[in-house]
């Protein structure tokens, strides 16, 4: 086990990288093997604010991203996919890191992060999926007919430029925030008005709601399924065994496809197991990087 302070270090310095003339937000700390920490919907650099430290003191140069469109990132309102973030990561890592790097990252931060390591192997040394997304939305074969006319009314009420503003405006306060935490987080404690202000200040910005928009529509991309067979890196699943929104089911099985794959399941914990058990994630991740060749 490695030691675990009770006292949460602040966030190193925020600096910024332009990137297709967007202003991206990062922060970089400590030194040693380069690992690159990806946020998942509607987070940003600050949702890893229990890791970095951490994971620094414990000898690894830990670099944490807020993806375009979210976080203190530029918001332009183009079109959304995994694959332009995809582009915008492997940039990154191009100018800043140049080094085989552990992407770890958290829902779609996670299908990022294994995105990266399927489809470029000379970038990476491996990853870690905490509650790793199916897609960035859901592929019309995975709902019901109901649920596809309620999702398909839902977009086109979000796309409208009438009501789109408003229903974003809505969507978006304090407490709405909080009550969707309450429904992913099984560790309640975790949910602090810090991090409800967190999620909520990006979401002021002028064009969040055409990011939204855009993103509620975006292709779902590739699944986990399709990526997990193409992989030669060493993988870690931490799975949160209460996610209503990823159920463990998913993820168990994704140590069948290679002997690559260590699975850890997170007990009394949901969606965001980083933030909500860190000193567990934490030992997880430090145990697992120091056991690869």
């Amino acid at each position: 086990m490695i030691a675990q302070s009770p006292v949460r270090a602040p966030l190193p310095p925020l600096q910024t990288w332009i990137w297709q003339g967007h202003s991206i937000r990062y922060t970089v700390a400590g030194s040693g093997q380069p690992l690159l920490l990806i946020h998942g919907f509607g987070a940003s650099v600050h949702h890893w604010r229990k890791n970095i430290p951490v994971l620094a003191a414990a000898g690894y140069r830990v670099f944490a991203i807020d993806l375009l469109g979210f976080g203190g990132s530029d918001k332009p309102a183009i079109a959304y996919s995994l694959d332009l973030w995809e582009t915008m990561l492997a940039e990154f890592w191009a100018e800043h890191i140049q080094q085989p790097t552990v992407f770890v990252g958290n829902s779609i931060g996670a299908l990022l992060s294994l995105m990266l390591v399927a489809r470029h192997p000379e970038l990476s040394a491996g990853g870690v999926l905490l509650n790793c997304a199916g897609g960035l939305n859901h592929r019309s074969n995975e709902l019901n007919l109901p649920l596809r006319l309620v999702m398909g009314t839902f977009q086109r009420a979000v796309n409208s430029q009438i009501i789109g503003p408003w229903l974003f405006d809505r969507i978006r306060q304090k407490h709405r925030i909080r009550g969707t935490l309450r429904q992913v987080y099984g560790n309640r404690e975790a949910i602090t008005d810090e991090l409800v202000d967190a999620i909520y200040a990006p979401a002021c910005h002028p064009d969040a709601h055409k990011v939204f928009a855009s993103i509620l529509t975006a292709p779902a991309g590739p699944a986990p399924e399709e990526l997990l067979p193409q992989v030669d890196r060493p993988l870690l699943v931490l799975w949160g065994e209460m996610d209503p929104w990823t159920p463990i089911d998913r993820g168990r099985h994704y140590a069948s496809y290679s002997d690559r794959v260590k699975f850890v399941p997170i007990p009394q914990t949901g969606h965001c197991p980083h933030d909500e058990h860190p000193e567990l994630v934490n030992d997880a991740i430090v145990t697992w990087l120091t056991e690869l060749p």
